[in-house]
Order: C-alpha cells, then structure tokens, then sequence
C-alpha cells in the first residue's frame, strides 16, 4: 500500500465535509490520516459552535430553552458563534450575554416564543449579533418587562441583520439606549410597532420591510428632548393600521419623537393610517427622497417645538395634507421645504375636521424658505400660510400649483408677520390664486389680481395667474 493511500486529498475532504453538513470549510491539499479525523470532529475552524453538540435538535416538540441557553452561553464564553441549522426551536425566557452571535440558516431557521414571560432579552452588553434567523413570536402574550419579541437594553452594538420577526404581541423590536443597526429585516404583524428605538446612540435602521403592524412602523423616540442621531434610510414601510386609536400618535410609518438630529432618506412609505413621515419636536430633522403613498392622514409633519427641518425632494401621492410644517405657538420653527411633488389629497380624514381641515397641499408658518415644490390636486387650498397671528418670515417663491380649489390661504389677522409671495405659477385654481384668511375664514378677494393692499406684512411680486 502506498504512501498516498494513506493521505486525504483536498478533492475527497472537501466531499466528504460537504455530505457531513460542514459547508465553506476550507482544509489544507495534504493532511495526515490524524488531522482528518480531527476535523471532522471540529465544530468550524471559523470559531462556530454547533448547535447539536449542546443538544439541540431542530423540529423536537419539546421546548428547548434550557438548552438553547446553555449553547448560547457556552458560545459567548469562548467567542465563538453559535451556528443554528435549518429547523424550528421553541423557547422562552432567553438571555443574551454580552458576546452573544447567532446566526442561522436565513428563512430555514425558525425561533419560536413559547410565552411565559419574554423571548429573547439583552442588558447591559458590549455586543450582540443576530443574523439569518426567524422569531416567530406567535402571537403569545410578553411579560411586563419587556415591550419587544427581541428586546435589547443597553447594548453599545446592537447588529440585527437578514433576519424575519413576525407575530410579536408587543412591538417586533424593541431596541432601548442602543447602538448598532437593524439592517436588511423583515418585520411583521407586531401588535405595537414594527421597530422601537427609544434613547438610540447613532443607530442605523437600514433596508428594512416594516409591513402589516397593528399600531406604528419604525418609532424612533427619547424620553426627553435631546441629540438622537439615528439613520433611516432605504426601508419599505406599509400597511400600518392605528388599533389604538387618537388623533397621530399611532398609525405612522416613520415616527420621530423628541429625537435630534436624525435622517429619514429614501424609505418608501405607503398605506398607513395617519403619516407616512412624522417628526414631533424633532430638530434638525432632515426628511429626503422618500415616497408617501396613500397616507390617511397628513403625509409629512414636522410638529410641535423643533428648530430646524429640511423636507426635500419628496414624493407625496395621496393624503390630507401633505406637508405641514407648523406649530409656531409651540415653537416650531425654521424650515427649508425644497423641491417636492404633492398630489392627489382628499377631504376625507381618520378623524371628524378640525382647525383648517383637509385637502390642503401643505401648511407652513415660521420662519421657512419654500421653492421649487409642485402642488396639484388639492381640494381645498394648495398652501395654508400662517394660522391667525402664527406666521413669520416665509419666504415662498418659484412654486407651482394647480388643479387646486384655491392656490395660498395667506393669515391676514393682526399680528402676522411677514411672508414673501413671488414668482409662483397658478393654474386652474378656481377659487382664487391668493386668498387673504382670518383662520378659516376667506375675508378678502384674489390678492394675486387686487394685490396686497393695506396688509404690510404680505409682499407680492411676480407671480404668474393661468
């Protein structure tokens, strides 16, 4: 028998691992009989952890939490990760522990709650990683102490990616004073929120599916106002309903909250309830590129007492409204509204009308520079400019609006401040190109063709009446 008799190729190693389920491992050309046998008793060279070696099994009926939690530890303990195979395992009550990584099989490898408390929590950890699995929450009732299927606290590096959350009675994720991402995650049929971040250090939400949850999308929220920093870019939002009922605070896609200095850039946003996009008290919010299709409600807000809200670039179909910028008794304040597309808005809302109403194209009232934005299709005014006294230093040029009832509502009460009204194009605007407006009222005839008379604050020049 001969020397090469007694050594195993690269060609029959890599078969053989392969028929044992040990893919992607890589052995050297030339290994003794010895070395062989070794690795097909080693785990993964990468540092893995087989789930099997701490009893596991996919697809048992049993609830395998305790030894779900022991192979989670073990792992952790050593640095290694915890590979799951293809399967179903239902457990309960897992806690992650700092180093904690899982990674599955992505929509083969399913986690199932077994209620009796919470599914899978972390606190106070350096890192967690989860990855290619899903959490089927079934529908089972959480604990007082969490309010997410998966609910991190505390975690410096949260990492949730490629990974399918459904059936959460709570919210699909909760994520409380974190960092990290949640990035390329389907979530769906959350009783509350799909995604809730609450008191986030520069997370990431980043080429997500939010769709089918009972009473929000993707909450990014503080306790207090302070710097949030958060990046919402590229998700796909939709069908989010308002089960809880009121009059904005459930039923948004993308809900902002007390939370500075965030990005929500090029989501895709359709069919919710209230807003496609809401910000409330909100600064230094940038809301770019994204679509708001069919919103029931106001399709981009920026409320309550923010400075600073750049609404860009924006694509809005459908909706009661569908910028509004306002609240300057609260203090809401400073905007740069550029460049967006409004169309198709109703009279029909979630709620009896209140204030102004519905059907307009946008509202704005302090201290904001609008240019460049098209309006068509609103039934009552294109622009709603100031509410009674609440209007100051609006600058509103190179706009164009048609197809609308009227074009601007301008407030003409006492104590309104200045607003600039020039170079705009109105066409088909039968009810008027610019309407003078004690609050609903509509109290004087087209400024655009009598002009601006014995109101001091209102400057028209330019603009163009079809």
């Amino acid at each position: 028998m001969t020397r090469n008799l007694h050594i195993l190729s690269r060609r029959r190693l890599l078969a053989s691992l392969a028929g044992a389920g040990a893919a992607s491992l890589l052995a050297p050309a030339l290994a003794p009989p010895a070395l062989a046998g070794e690795l097909f008793n080693r785990v993964d060279l990468r540092g893995g952890h087989d789930a099997d070696l701490s009893g596991l099994l996919p697809d048992a009926a049993d609830d395998q939490s305790r030894l779900f939690q022991r192979a989670i530890d073990e792992a952790a303990a050593a640095g290694r990760i915890l590979r799951l195979p293809p399967g179903s395992f239902v457990i309960s009550n897992i806690d992650l522990p700092d180093g904690a990584r899982i990674i599955g099989v992505p929509g083969a490898t399913r986690l199932i709650y077994g209620g009796r408390g919470h599914f899978m929590l972390a606190e106070g950890a350096r890192r967690i990683e989860l990855s290619g699995m899903v959490l089927d929450g079934a529908n089972q009732r959480l604990g007082g102490h969490v309010s997410g299927l998966l609910h991190l606290r505390g975690v410096n590096e949260a990492i949730v990616e490629d990974m399918a959350v459904a059936g959460a009675d709570g919210h699909g994720i909760t994520l409380e004073a974190c960092g990290g991402r949640i990035h390329h995650t389907d979530i769906s049929g959350a009783r509350l929120a799909g995604i809730y971040a609450i008191e986030s250090r520069s997370l990431a939400i980043t080429r997500n599916m939010v769709r089918d949850c009972a009473n929000g999308g993707i909450l990014v929220h503080r306790w207090s106002i302070g710097e949030d920093a958060t990046l919402i870019d590229g998700n796909r939002v939709m069908r989010i309903a308002a089960r809880a009922g009121g009059t904005g605070q459930n039923g948004n896609g993308i809900n902002i909250f007390r939370a500075g200095n965030v990005m929500v850039t090029n989501n895709h946003v359709s069919d919710c309830a209230f807003s496609a996009i809401r910000a409330n008290s909100a600064s230094n919010i940038q809301i770019i590129s994204n679509q708001a299709i069919r919103s029931g409600e106001t399709a981009i807000y920026a409320e309550f007492s923010f400075e600073g809200a750049v609404i860009a670039s924006n694509l809005i179909d459908g909706g009661t409204v569908g910028i509004s910028v306002a609240n300057f008794n609260e203090g809401g304040r400073l905007a740069s509204v550029t460049g967006n597309i409004i169309r198709n808005l109703t009279t029909k809302g979630p709620y009896p009308a209140e204030y102004a109403g519905f059907g307009i194209g946008m509202a704005i009232e302090a201290d904001a520079a609008v240019s460049g934005n098209v309006i068509e299709g609103a039934p009552k005014w294109g622009v709603l400019m100031g509410w009674g006294p609440f209007l100051r230093a609006v600058n509103f040029s190179g706009n164009t609006i048609r197809d609308c009832g009227a074009g601007i509502a301008v407030s003409v009460v006492e104590g309104a401040g200045a607003a600039l009204i020039s170079g705009n194009m109105f066409d088909a605007t039968p009810g008027g190109a610019v309407l003078g407006c004690r609050w609903n009222e509509v109290v004087t005839k087209d400024l655009a063709k009598v002009g601006a008379g014995r109101f001091k604050h209102l400057t028209l020049e330019r603009n163009v009446v079809a």
